[in-house]
């Protein structure tokens, strides 16, 4: 497989993963604004913190810095706007790009769901649905990102390609997880709480935008607290968007691509640096009291970040853009 190829899978699969996170993010978060008892500041804040976005957004209130006040501007800051790459519509229309350049490596089915979703998108219906029933077009966008990836795995050969795309979307999964349970449980810590309904409103919105709000009841019978729903989210290796689990998952990936004992192959420092890392995950689980969460996510979220940049350089065969405005390259701490 050509790099070019190689590179175009992999971020196919950041780019699918990166469009549901923000559209159930910015669902679960505008319910949460209209159920709990938060100001908007406590709601949207997280939001274009977990993102990377704060700088950008504040920029663009010229008058009076309103921005993450205002749920309505954040949700179409992080829809619409062409000028943040983050937003879902961005997202898409390089997810669609990404996916027309290897039109020959992904299934029909594949390629037809992909575009379906970038045509209803720019669609006046699209901009109705938005303005009109909100929450149906954010579920709209994560039924068809999930069907992409169900058709993904049940159409196409299983084989380079799929590994590559799969890797981009691991690794894409576990950095939006480590940020989103990181900005939000410290936001959610220091948040002053009078009844203990609205706490656990606000972990099991946390849990939801992170899908695992069924799966956390099972493991744990109702008992939700910040410790629990933190350690489910980064640990509990049964659970698909896990931390641990991602991790470890996206370092099954690349030793398909680039098996351990094959040493001629590009990729030794990449495989090293997720091996270490999933270890790393694997060690805490076991003594995450002797660390703070914070401290443990901002960590994964680094370390994600450079193995993403190194995958390029060995792989993709170019070097690293270092950008310090990027939301997916530098861990940025929490701020009020």
């Amino acid at each position: 497989m050509i790099s070019r190829v190689a590179e175009n899978c992999f971020w196919l699969g950041r780019y699918l993963e990166r469009t549901e996170a923000t559209a159930r993010l910015l669902n679960v978060t505008r319910h949460l604004s209209m159920d709990a008892e938060l100001e908007p500041r406590q709601c949207w804040l997280p939001v274009v913190i977990v993102i990377g976005e704060q700088p950008r957004i504040i920029d663009r209130t010229t008058e009076h810095p309103i921005g993450y006040t205002s749920g309505e501007q954040v949700e179409r800051f992080m829809t619409w706007d062409d000028n943040n790459s983050s937003s879902i519509h961005q997202s898409v229309a390089a997810l669609r790009e990404n996916a027309r350049t290897i039109r020959e490596v992904i299934s029909l089915e594949m390629w037809e769901a992909i575009n379906e979703l970038y045509l209803w998108l720019n669609s006046e219906h699209a901009r109705s649905e938005y303005m009109h029933e909100r929450a149906v077009f954010y579920r709209r966008i994560r039924d068809r990102c999930q069907l992409t990836a169900g058709l993904m795995r049940s159409t196409m050969l299983h084989d380079l390609p799929l590994n590559f795309i799969w890797l981009g979307m691991l690794l894409e999964r576990g950095s939006q997880t480590a940020r989103v349970v990181d900005v939000h449980h410290h936001a959610f810590t220091l948040h002053e709480r009078s009844e203990d309904a609205v706490e656990a409103a606000l972990w099991l919105s946390l849990l939801r935008a992170c899908s695992g709000m069924e799966p956390f009841m099972k493991r744990h019978h109702g008992n939700v607290t910040g410790e629990a729903v933190a350690t489910f989210l980064t640990f509990e290796g049964s659970f698909p968007k896990s931390i641990a689990y991602s991790v470890r998952e996206a370092r099954h990936r690349l030793e398909v691509i680039r098996p351990p004992l094959e040493v001629d192959l590009p990729g030794a420092r990449s495989a090293q640096r997720l091996t270490s890392l999933d270890t790393w995950i694997t060690s805490q689980a076991t003594r995450a009291e002797d660390r703070g969460v914070h401290d443990q996510l901002t960590y994964v979220v680094d370390e994600l970040a450079a193995i993403c940049d190194l995958v390029g350089e060995e792989l993709f065969g170019h070097a690293p853009v270092v950008d310090e405005d990027s939301p997916f390259s530098l861990s940025r701490e929490f701020t009020t």
